[in-house]
């Protein structure tokens, strides 16, 4: 597998365990405090998205400073590979939150 690949790959796993893992545990804060685990589960994993997201990319400020420099000098490439990155991560994260909402029986 090429560096790549195995960063899109990393990306998208590293999203999906910010999500699943978050939501779990806030379920079990939940749990101690005498709140609904399921209905903490949901709220966390929609809240979550956006914060898996970054996370997987490194933070933000980075992508979007490559993003820039690819346009302005014509590295296409360079874009195209940024934005399967944001993808891959838009990818891990709502499966995470698909995932919880099916465990929460939300949908």
């Amino acid at each position: 597998m090429s560096k790549f690949a195995g960063d899109l790959v990393l990306a998208f796993l590293i999203a999906l365990g910010v999500v699943l893992g978050g939501s779990f545990m806030g379920s079990l804060g939940a749990l101690l405090i005498n709140r609904l685990p399921l209905w903490t589960m949901h709220t966390l994993a929609e809240k979550l998205k956006i914060w898996a997201m970054v996370t997987a990319l490194g933070g933000t400020f980075a992508t979007i400073r490559t993003i820039e420099s690819g346009l302005f000098e014509g590295q296409l490439g360079i874009v195209a590979k940024q934005l399967l990155f944001i993808f891959s991560a838009f990818a891990g994260a709502h499966l995470g939150y698909l995932l919880v909402t099916i465990v929460a029986g939300e949908k």
